[in-house]
C-alpha cells in the first residue's frame, strides 16, 4: 500500500497555533526555546526532534509519539520520492533465495 504525501507536522502545529491565538514567540517561551526554532519548523524549514516532541507534547497535552509519528511518516515519503533504490540487489527473500544468488549480486 503507498503512502500519501503526509503534511510537515509543522504545518499541524502552525494550524493549532492559529487556532489558540498563539504567536511565535509566545509559544517559544511556553517551549523553551528560540523563536528560531518555532518558526523553522512551522515554516517547515526544521523538522520536529523527539526533544521538541517532548515539549510540544506537554504543551498540547499530545503525545511524543503523536509528534514523532508525523515527522517519521513525513521523512519516509521524502525519502521513497528522492532515494534511489534501483542498484539495490534484494538479498534476503525467505524460501525463495539461495546462497548461489547472494554471490552473483555480488
Amino acid at each position: 500500500m503507498r503512502m500519501h504525501n503526509p503534511a510537515h507536522p509543522g504545518l499541524i502545529l502552525k494550524d493549532e497555533m492559529q487556532a489558540l491565538d498563539l504567536t511565535v514567540t509566545k509559544l517559544a517561551k511556553i517551549l523553551g526555546v528560540s523563536r528560531v526554532t518555532v518558526s523553522e519548523i512551522i515554516n517547515c524549514k526544521n523538522r520536529i526532534t523527539a526533544e521538541m516532541a517532548v515539549r510540544i507534547a506537554k504543551a498540547f497535552n499530545t503525545t511524543p509519539e503523536f509528534w514523532n509519528n508525523m515527522q517519521a511518516s513525513y521523512d519516509l515519503w521524502q525519502a521513497l520520492q528522492t532515494v534511489d533504490t534501483e542498484h539495490i540487489p534484494v538479498i534476503y527473500n525467505p524460501g525463495e533465495i539461495e546462497e548461489e544468488d547472494i554471490r552473483k549480486s555480488a
